[in-house]
């Protein structure tokens, strides 16, 4: 027979199993296909180019600095986007951010000129900004830290599952739909990919609650347990002011690391489809079957290494390995870009690394601040790694047209990750379990 003071500590733990399994339910589901539509949205670009490019004459420069440029937007816009999502709620915010670049999406299928291509890029950049540090920040909201790497891994595992997914639907609508109503396939992609971000912005603004007390779906218990986690971590993290925040080295620290693994994740990613042409496959619906094998494989690694980053609490060498074997892949594929099975199965395991990467991270920055500093620092970082988003495509842009070969940036690539790697393992053991409060000034 159980001690009544173990029973008690099993009750309470089912009890709070409980209160969790109702939130991930309700909230990450709908999150996680928020993401599935922005993250297609953000990369179709990849996929239009294999048509786009040829049919307008644009150079491989042209597009590296119009698929770049979005970020740069997302660099100016970022923070403050996370701070009016502070002030206003998630609600009202994340169904602004995805009816507003809905629309700007379905404007890309009538861009004819570089001029308005950049315009556009850069206002689709603008629009979105603050929608991934906007979620992150919304998560802690309703999760404690000790649980935080496993939803945000759940939560991200959009990104391979918009690989996949995205793969797939922009070959079929390439291959299928160009020509008709004089429209060309990637045209139709722009309008097609549209839709969904536009219904579910809409779905958003009456679907979400801005915070625990706010969820009438949840029972007095549950609701008195979440806001007691919430405020009992809360007393841990570093409330400083925004300005104190924005001073701290580990944040700036971390956003470089978060620059190094962007430059993997978005050079993958905008570049993914043209290195699969250039391994020698002409069919658009080929290039985007063979596109989603690595994300397919990237989500259960990406599931795998979050949950493994939760039980352990240990999260330097779940980031580490994950790093190097990302930059061991990209340079395979490079080394042996002329044999298509190699090639992909090395592009295979340089996404699984890639897409692991994130959900560890976020893990970090998320227990060094609260409030507005957590606000304020969590779009930092982002915002500044998310530079590699700029940085990466016109890089590889720049390179193929001088060289007639991505396997250079390729090799590039794979030093910001080891460099991404190094930053992250420096960081002292408890950084990921605690706070960051002995990097830096705390006032």
């Amino acid at each position: 027979m159980a001690h009544p003071f173990t029973a008690h500590l099993e009750q309470e733990e089912q009890l709070e199993e409980r209160a969790y399994s109702i939130v991930t339910w309700r909230l990450v589901p709908f999150l996680c296909l928020c993401f599935v539509i922005a993250f297609l949205d953000r990369v179709n670009i990849a996929f239009a180019k294999l048509q786009m490019v040829s049919e307008l004459g644009w150079s491989e420069q042209v597009y590296g600095f119009g698929a770049g440029i979005f970020f740069l937007a997302y660099f100016v816009c970022e923070v403050p986007s996370n701070l009016i999502m502070h002030r206003v709620g998630a609600r009202r915010w994340i169904a602004r951010i995805m009816i507003s670049w809905a629309v700007l999406t379905g404007l890309m299928a009538f861009v004819h000129t570089t001029t308005a291509f950049y315009v556009v890029r850069f206002l689709i950049g603008a629009a979105e900004a603050g929608f991934f540090p906007g979620i992150i920040l919304y998560l802690t909201y309703w999760y404690p830290a000790r649980r935080r790497s496993r939803v945000i891994a759940t939560f991200m595992t959009a990104i391979p599952i918009a690989g996949v997914s995205g793969g797939i639907l922009s070959g079929w609508i390439l291959s299928t739909f160009h020509g008709l109503a004089g429209l060309s396939g990637w045209q139709w992609l722009f309008v097609m990919e549209s839709v969904p971000s536009l219904i579910v912005g809409i779905v958003a603004l009456f679907y979400l609650d801005d915070s625990i007390r706010n969820a009438k779906w949840l029972d007095d218990e549950a609701r008195s347990r979440l806001i007691a986690n919430i405020e009992a971590e809360s007393q841990t993290k570093q409330t400083v002011s925004l300005p104190a925040a924005l001073r701290r080295p580990a944040v700036w620290l971390l956003a470089l690391a978060y620059f190094g693994s962007a430059m993997g994740q978005y050079g993958f990613g905008f570049w993914l489809p043209s290195i699969i042409k250039h391994m020698g496959v002409a069919s658009t619906l080929n290039v985007g079957l063979l596109s989603a094998i690595p994300y397919a494989f990237g989500i259960v690694a990406m599931l795998a290494v979050g949950r493994s980053a939760d039980r352990s609490g240990e999260h330097r060498w779940h980031y580490l390995v994950p790093c190097a074997a990302a930059a061991l892949g990209l340079a395979v594929a490079a080394l042996y870009s002329g044999q298509q099975l190699v090639s992909l199965a090395a592009l295979t395991v340089a996404c699984m690394g890639l897409q692991c990467l994130a959900p560890v991270f976020w893990r970090i920055p998320t227990s060094l601040l609260g409030g507005v500093a957590a606000a304020a620092g969590i779009a930092l970082i982002n915002s500044i790694g998310n530079l590699a988003g700029f940085v990466s495509p016109y890089m590889i842009g720049w390179i193929v047209d001088h060289s007639g070969s991505a396997n250079v940036a390729l090799y590039v690539i794979a030093a910001f990750l080891l460099l991404s790697a190094g930053i992250v393992f420096g960081l002292p053991r408890n950084a990921g379990r605690d706070r960051l409060s002995n990097i830096g000034p705390t006032q």
